[in-house]
């Protein structure tokens, strides 16, 4: 049985959760999948390049026991060659506006030779269609489900089980802070005493601009238009408006009145071009983005041939979607890497 050598680009909240993941299934992997593997190299700033082909203590790097570095290494290519990876996950932070350095991390892998799978949103806006043919050239995979909505299928659900057909429209609620923060504000909290909540419960990260500004969903949007609607779109064409601007009374009367607000994210095929927003929008009672729990996320596809498919993450109130949900996407994907380098099928 081959053993797959492992190899992560950040072990914050995701990467650790992978690891755990990882190591709970691991009897699973190898009897069901027939996947057996090890943990070769972790890079982060603060740990720098670690590698070993022998293998790294996954439990004592879960408990923040750091081993020294056999060598020294000074960049994601000589890392990768010190760790034989076959599999690289860049786990690193987004940026949303230029996607660096997590594509340059993601070519240096695929020209490696490893399956890259990634939580980062960054590259699917600005290199999607660079990496994805980089990938096919070397016969490994570029796999990205837990970018948007951690936990629910959307993109392996839609190219999956939906050939020959056609996006034209998509309407969705991507971001559960900005959902947590109006339901808070429906309680009659101010938008700050809201936004305080949201952290405490470990929701909103201490900088939320990403969530309450509308930049996350809107990353989100890009991707869903660049990979399902094959129409590379940039962040600056999507009509973006967070909700900052929005005020207690405002979403309090808007409920009472079965109104309610809710962040929306929207991309509609036109003959011409891409319509694409990220806006608070009040809803109708009966539209089903209205009853969506605070926690939870709803993504609703149109397609040409099939009139609507409604994809739903639902989560209790006193639950969220957090890096475990995100790190079973990743898992996720990297049985489907193996398993199609298995039956030859890149």
């Amino acid at each position: 049985m081959k053993v797959y050598n492992l190899a992560l680009i950040g072990f914050g909240h995701v990467g650790k959760a992978l690891v755990r993941h990882l190591l709970l299934k691991r009897e699973e992997l190898r009897d069901r999948y027939g996947i057996e593997w090890r943990l070769t190299g972790v890079a982060t700033r603060r740990m720098g390049w670690l590698a070993d082909p022998a293998g790294l203590d996954a439990d004592a790097l879960l408990a923040g026991q750091l081993p020294s570095p056999p060598h020294a290494l000074q960049n994601v290519e000589q890392w990768l060659e010190a760790a034989q990876a076959n599999v690289l996950f860049e786990l690193s932070s987004t940026n949303p506006h230029s996607g660096q350095p997590a594509i340059d991390y993601i070519r240096s892998g695929l020209e490696h030779g490893a399956h890259v799978i990634t939580a980062n949103k960054g590259p699917i806006v600005h290199a999607y269609q660079e990496l994805r043919d980089l990938a096919k050239k070397k016969g490994k995979k570029f796999l990205f489900e837990g970018t948007v909505m951690a936990g629910a299928p959307l993109f392996s659900l839609y190219q999956y089980t939906l050939p020959a057909t056609s996006v034209t429209r998509f309407r969705g609620l991507l971001n559960s802070t900005a959902n947590v923060i109006i339901a808070e504000m429906e309680q009659g909290r101010s938008f700050d005493e809201a936004l305080r909540q949201a952290q405490k419960l470990g929701i909103a990260e201490t900088d939320p601009s990403l969530d309450v500004d509308g930049w996350d969903a809107a990353v989100k949007v890009c991707a869903i238009a660049t990979v399902l609607m094959n129409v590379p779109l940039r962040i600056d064409e999507v009509q973006r408006e967070g909700i900052r601007n929005l005020t207690p009374e405002q979403v309090k009367t808007a409920k009472a009145a079965g109104k309610p607000y809710k962040l929306v994210a929207q991309l509609e095929r036109t003959p011409s071009a891409i319509v694409a927003s990220v806006r608070p929008e009040q809803l109708n009672s009966d539209d089903p983005l209205a009853a969506v729990s605070p926690a939870s996320m709803l993504v609703h596809l149109e397609t040409d041939l099939v009139p609507g498919l409604m994809i739903t993450l639902h989560l209790p109130e006193e639950e969220r979607a957090g890096p475990d949900a995100t790190a079973y996407d990743v898992m996720a994907d990297m049985i489907r890497a193996i398993s199609g380098e298995e039956v030859g099928s890149h």
